[in-house]
C-alpha cells in the first residue's frame, strides 16, 4: 500500500495501489502520515512523494467509507504534511485529481512529467474541500486558475500547472530524487524556518514560532560552519544545529 526507500539523506514514499490508481482510502492516509514522521524522526532531511504506476493520486477512494474518520484522516496527513520541518516534494507521474492535487499542495515543490493533470472536481460530486486547499491552490498557482479549478471544475495539464506555478519543474521520478538530494546538502534549520513562514497564509509580523525559528538559525553552529567553509574556499557540511 505504502513502500518507503531511503536515499542517504532523502526519502521516497510511493503510494502502492495501481488497481485504484492510488486513490486515497482511510489506511492510505493514515500510513503516509505515519510514514512521513517516522523518515523525519529517522534524519531525513527531504521527502518526495509519488505513485506506482502511471497515476500520481486519484483522488479519495470513491468506493470507500466517507465520514468524519475519513476526512480526519486526510486533513491531518495533508496538514501534517505542511508542518514537518523539512521540504516535501511532489514528483507528479500522472494524474493527480481531487485529494491528489491537494496531496501535491501540501507537499512544497512540485515536480511533474508530461502525463501530469491537475484538478479538483468537486462541483461534478456535490463534495467540498477545506477553506486551506483553495487558498494554498489561490497562493501558489494564482486566483484565476483556483477559480477554473474550483468553479468550473477544469483540468489543467502539466505545462498550464508550470506556467501558473503549480508545478516548479517538469521532469520524472528521478529529477526529482536529484533535486531532493541537492537540497538535502542545504541548511536544516534555515529550510525548516523558510518553510514555516512561506506556508502560514496569514501576517507574520507577531508570530512567535516563527521569531523563535528565526533566532534558532542565527544562534546556529551551522550559520558558523558557513562562515568557515566560505573562509576555507569548500562546501559547508550543515548538521542541522
Amino acid at each position: 500500500m505504502l513502500a518507503t526507500t531511503r536515499h542517504g539523506s532523502v526519502s521516497l514514499l510511493e503510494l502502492q495501489r495501481p488497481e485504484r490508481r492510488n486513490a486515497l482510502d482511510l489506511a492510505q492516509c493514515r500510513a503516509l502520515a505515519e510514514a512521513a514522521q517516522t523518515e523525519v524522526a529517522a534524519g531525513a532531511r527531504v521527502l518526495v512523494i509519488t505513485g506506482q504506476g502511471t497515476s500520481f493520486c486519484s483522488g479519495a477512494d470513491l468506493t470507500g467509507v466517507y465520514g468524519t474518520e475519513f476526512l480526519d484522516a486526510l486533513y491531518g496527513m495533508l496538514h501534517g504534511l505542511t508542518r514537518l520541518p523539512v521540504p516535501v516534494i511532489a514528483a507528479v507521474n500522472g494524474p493527480a485529481i481531487g485529494a491528489g492535487t491537494q496531496l501535491a499542495l501540501a507537499c512544497d515543490l512540485r515536480v511533474a512529467d508530461e502525463s501530469a493533470r491537475f484538478a479538483v472536481p468537486t462541483a461534478r460530486n456535490g463534495m467540498a474541500v477545506d477553506a486551506w486547499t483553495m487558498r494554498a491552490l489561490a497562493h501558489v498557482a494564482g486566483g484565476g486558475l483556483a477559480r477554473r479549478l474550483m468553479l468550473a471544475a477544469e483540468t489543467v495539464d502539466r505545462d498550464e500547472a508550470l506556467r501558473a506555478g503549480l508545478a516548479d519543474r517538469a521532469g520524472d521520478l528521478d529529477a526529482a530524487l536529484a533535486w531532493a538530494q541537492e537540497i538535502a546538502t542545504l541548511a536544516p534549520l534555515t529550510l525548516a524556518h523558510n518553510k514555516l513562514v512561506l506556508n502560514r497564509l496569514v501576517d507574520t509580523a507577531q508570530d512567535a514560532e516563527i521569531d523563535a525559528s528565526f533566532a534558532a538559525c542565527w544562534a546556529s553552529d551551522d550559520v558558523r560552519e558557513a562562515a568557515t567553509a566560505r573562509t576555507e574556499r569548500r562546501t559547508p557540511v550543515f548538521t542541522g544545529r
